[in-house]
C-alpha cells in the first residue's frame, strides 16, 4: 500500500484518476489531502470541509474479472469498512443513508464517491473517495453534519483512522474478489438508514408520499414499498426523505 499525501488539491479523486491514466498503480493506492478545493460528492454535489480536520482521500483498487452489472458491491464495500471503523470508535448511531452517505446521531458524517474505470463489461479498477468529518466542530447552520470529535468529544488521529479504514476495505473488497457477495448485501442492509420504518418521502418532482425501505435493488436502486404493497424503485437524486 502506497499512501502520498498532498497540503491542498482539487480533488483527490481526480488527482488519483490522472495517476491511474498515466502510470501502473499499486493496488490501494491512496492519496491523502488537508485541503481538497473542489471536493466532489454524487451527482456533482460539492463536499465543503475545513483544512487540517478531516479525512479526505481516495483509493485505487483494482480487480479481476468483476462484472460491472455487479458494481453496486463496491459501494456496499466502501460503507460497511466505514461503519466498521466508526463503530470501533464508539461512535453513535451510526447508519448508511442510501446510496453513499454515512450518519452518526442522525447527521451527516462521512461521503462516498466511487468512479470506476471500464472495459467491455467488466470493472478494471474503482477509485474510491472518501470525506469524513473528523475534528471539525463548525458546519453552515443548513447543513444537517455532524463530526467525530462533536459526538465522542476527543480527538481523533486522522492517520490512524486511515490505516484502520484501509485494513477494513481490503477486507470488505475481498467479499468482492472471492464472490461471498451475499455478505455485502446482508451487512449493507443491516445497517441501512429508516429501512423496514413508514416515512414520507419525496420524489424528483415534488411529490409527496408514504412509503417504507425495504431493499435494494441488484444495479443499486432504492425499493421502498408504498401504501397499496407495492414496490417502486428509485435511482439517486430520484428520491429523498421528508
Amino acid at each position: 500500500m502506497r499512501i502520498i499525501k498532498l497540503n491542498a488539491i482539487d480533488s483527490t479523486n481526480s488527482f488519483l484518476k490522472e495517476m491511474a491514466q498515466s502510470s501502473l498503480l499499486e493496488n490501494f493506492t491512496v492519496i491523502v489531502a488537508k485541503k481538497q478545493i473542489k471536493g466532489r460528492g454524487q451527482m456533482g454535489t460539492s463536499w465543503l470541509s475545513e483544512a487540517n480536520k478531516n479525512l479526505l482521500c481516495s483509493v485505487f483498487v483494482r480487480f479481476d474479472s468483476f462484472p460491472a452489472m455487479h458494481k453496486v458491491l463496491v459501494n456496499y464495500a466502501v460503507s460497511i469498512a466505514l461503519v466498521n471503523v466508526l463503530n470501533s470508535y464508539k461512535m453513535p448511531k451510526v447508519a448508511i443513508k442510501w446510496p453513499n452517505d454515512i450518519l452518526s446521531s442522525n447527521k451527516k458524517i462521512c461521503g462516498i464517491l466511487v468512479e470506476n474505470v471500464m472495459q467491455k463489461n467488466e470493472i478494471k479498477s474503482s477509485i474510491i473517495g472518501v470525506g469524513l468529518n473528523v475534528n471539525q466542530l463548525n458546519f453552515p447552520t443548513n447543513f444537517n453534519a455532524t463530526s467525530m470529535l462533536k459526538e465522542i468529544e476527543t480527538e481523533v488521529d486522522i492517520d490512524e483512522f486511515l490505516n484502520l479504514l484501509i485494513a477494513e476495505l481490503k477486507t470488505q473488497i475481498s467479499y468482492i474478489t472471492n464472490s461471498s457477495t451475499n455478505v455485502l448485501k446482508k451487512n449493507y442492509l443491516k445497517h441501512l438508514y429508516r429501512k423496514n420504518i413508514p416515512a414520507m418521502f419525496k420524489n424528483s418532482k415534488g411529490v409527496l408520499f408514504m412509503g417504507k425501505i425495504v431493499d435494494v435493488s441488484s444495479i443499486g436502486k432504492l425499493q421502498i414499498e408504498l401504501e397499496d404493497d407495492s414496490i417502486k424503485e428509485f435511482g439517486i437524486k430520484e428520491v429523498s426523505f421528508v
